[in-house]
């Protein structure tokens, strides 16, 4: 299986219906940490498969920031948030059905 790391989403859409379509599938991807930010665990495969369905939506007008965060970085992160969102470091291994 391959592994998974930790990504932050930013982006910035100028239209208020991609926007809200930009927010939907980074929703099924990870956790809002702020309005326009997401964080995100996936393999390299599943970022691909993200990144095409933004490039579906997203014009060239829109800005749209994703950067890997290596695992070491990301156990460095502070939570922060008011949120209930999980520490940052290595997620227990799940089984995904293909």
């Amino acid at each position: 299986m391959a592994s998974a790391n930790w990504h932050l989403i930013a982006y910035d859409v100028r239209d208020p219906k991609r926007l809200r379509k930009t927010a939907k599938i980074l929703e099924g991807y990870g956790d809002r940490v702020q309005f326009s930010i997401f964080r995100v665990r996936v393999t390299k495969h599943k970022l691909e498969k993200l990144r095409w369905e933004l490039s579906e939506i997203l014009f060239e007008v829109d800005d749209l920031l994703i950067i890997p965060l290596c695992s070491q970085c990301s156990g460095k992160i502070p939570n922060l948030s008011q949120g209930d969102h999980a520490a940052w470091g290595e997620e227990p291994p799940t089984f995904e059905v293909l």
